[in-house]
């Protein structure tokens, strides 16, 4: 898998991501992660990548020139997705989509954002990860390439953790504990110390319906309410009458 990041802040970058899991799998050669300053691409002294916007207004916007060099001087895997606002709403499933590629690159804005002709004929796809404005795309960015970059295969060190954890199912992740067994009379859950798998992996499906319906039942409701198989298991441990739709 190869990502490519092009940003005005490489340090950035390459600091967050050669640390973790990440960063092993940057050392092991599973995941290619090539960042490239937009600046060495100008051609003055001031190596100047923003100007102010035509019209007037408030901020700067980012050059056309400098960013459409790097890119076809890189010929970097597509598509080329610009992190802003307006993009579609980045989520676990385009996480899982990405993975399978043979690589992407991202975009990471500045200041007002990018002159509007490097979005029309540069950009293949524009991906938001929230309703929030920050300075630049280099967080949002980081943001994708733990999350793309912990499915890829070799990453982490368990492969059967990217299986039961949040979103997997549609769902948020069930209750964890570890030793102690009590800590200040709270008792970890009977069931858990039982050696049951069986009963351990039902109760544990339970506990991740039961807290999607109490979290984000917009979760529950997007994959139509929950099966009669599901309220059966929420009945069974403990949850009388539960819903089978929203």
């Amino acid at each position: 898998m190869r990502i490519d990041v092009f940003t005005i802040f490489p340090e950035l970058i390459n600091q967050a991501t050669s640390i973790s899991v990440i960063g092993r799998g940057r050392q092991a050669g599973v995941l290619d992660l090539k960042i490239h300053d937009i600046r060495e691409s100008t051609t003055d002294t001031h190596r100047t990548v923003d100007d102010a916007p035509f019209g007037g207004g408030a901020g700067m916007v980012m050059k056309p020139e400098p960013v459409f060099a790097a890119v076809e001087a890189t010929n970097p895997p597509r598509p080329l997705i610009y992190l802003t606002p307006a993009g579609r709403q980045f989520n676990q499933k385009m996480a899982q989509d990405l993975a399978t590629t043979d690589g992407f690159s991202l975009l990471c804005g500045r200041y007002e954002g990018i002159d509007e002709r490097i979005r029309e004929h540069l950009i293949d796809d524009e991906v938001s990860v929230g309703d929030v404005v920050l300075a630049g795309g280099e967080v949002p960015a980081l943001l994708v390439l733990e999350a793309v970059g912990r499915l890829i295969e070799g990453v982490l060190g368990n492969e059967d953790s990217t299986e039961d954890e949040s979103f997997s199912d549609g769902l948020l992740e069930y209750p964890q504990y570890t030793r102690p067994a009590e800590f200040r009379d709270w008792q970890v859950p009977e069931i858990l110390r039982s050696g049951n798998h069986e009963q351990v992996k039902k109760w544990r499906k339970a506990q991740a319906i039961r807290t999607t319906l109490n979290h984000r039942p917009d979760l529950i409701k997007s994959r139509g309410g929950i099966t009669l198989e599901e309220a059966a298991l929420l009945e069974e441990f403990g949850e009388q009458n539960p819903p089978t739709q929203l």
